[in-house]
């Protein structure tokens, strides 16, 4: 069954990767690039490897890492599991239906039983993918900063005039997005086009849900030093219509995390996720339309610090 409100766990309150017994060694490990299990359907994404095995499918988190919508050569050890361990806990904490199954080696198939998926893998409901990004922005940050600068308003919704980037907005609002094909960019929608889309029954559902859970989280996470400046969720059905959240909840590959101490509006702030790696690439001269650079071994540590930081802080 998908967990739900009120389903117990053991493992709410902990961040520490599900039976990982060498979280700490970050660095000691090789990334892991890739995966392939003879005799498995495998769909290999920009950071995960999605196995179908028939009404489940197994999701492993590899250490990738990608920026400008190309994935790099080198990877950042052990990203996928604090990827992992921070998508299990948020998944825990906020009790909403979800596509989870088992975190836990013994209920998987027997090839996959082995320490190199260890912490870094779940075994998930298969459902109908929503073809919808569905973001809740609380703060002025990029693509909506950029459009705000044009139009005042981000995927339609319209803001005071006056905001400076980075600025809270009064509210957390609803900004959905296409889901584009790998390589490709997300357009940015108004809540009218998914809606015609996906019908405005199952639109609103999904903004109310989305919303809920962004207010939740940022709360819970501003606590702890942590501003979630916006983040993006992904949702399913299953046959029987059930609405499940999918894929990963709440990580620096998919919110924009910044420190609160020294916040300020008018200039973008430091975040716990990939900037830094960004900020790295666009001082090489890539063109981003050939293949990317290697990573120099400073650019992985520093990469890796920031995701380390994110699960330490949220931890607290």
């Amino acid at each position: 069954m998908a967990r739900g409100p009120g389903t117990p766990s053991s493992r709410s309150s902990a961040w520490t990767p599900p039976g990982h017994t060498a979280y700490q060694a970050f660095m000691n490990n090789k990334p892991l690039l890739r995966t392939e299990i003879p005799g498995y359907s495998c769909y290999h994404g920009k950071v995960r490897d999605v196995y179908d095995l028939g009404d489940h499918l197994l999701v492993v988190v590899t250490d990738r890492i990608s920026a400008f919508d190309w994935v790099m050569p080198s990877g950042i050890p052990e990203k996928g599991r604090i990827l992992t361990a921070m998508t299990r806990f948020w998944l825990d904490w906020l009790g909403v239906p979800n596509h989870l199954i088992s975190d836990n080696l013994a209920d998987f198939p027997e090839p996959f039983r082995t320490e190199v998926f260890d912490g870094r893998s779940m075994l998930v409901h298969k459902t109908k993918v929503v073809p919808m990004e569905c973001v809740a922005r609380g703060y002025l940050a990029g693509s909506g900063w950029k459009e705000y600068r044009r139009s005042k308003t981000i995927c339609d919704v319209p803001l005071p005039s006056g905001l400076r980037e980075s600025e809270r907005l009064p509210d957390a609002i609803f900004t959905p997005a296409t889901k584009a094909e790998q390589g490709e960019h997300d357009e940015n929608i108004s809540f009218e086009r998914m809606a015609n889309s996906v019908g405005l029954e199952l639109a609103t559902t999904l903004r109310d849900r989305t919303l809920d859970i962004y207010r939740r989280a940022s709360a819970f996470a501003l606590e702890r030093g942590v501003i979630i400046a916006d983040t993006k969720l992904e949702w399913g059905m299953l046959p029987t219509g059930e609405i499940l959240l999918i894929d990963e909840v709440l990580t620096p590959d998919s919110s924009r995390f910044w420190p609160a101490e020294g916040y300020h509006p008018g200039s973008a702030p430091p975040s716990f996720d990939k900037q830094f790696l960004r900020d790295w690439l666009e001082t090489t001269g890539w063109d981003k339309q050939s293949p990317p650079p290697e990573l120099p071994a400073e650019v992985i540590e520093r990469t890796a610090e920031k995701y380390r930081e994110a699960m330490a802080r949220l931890g607290k």
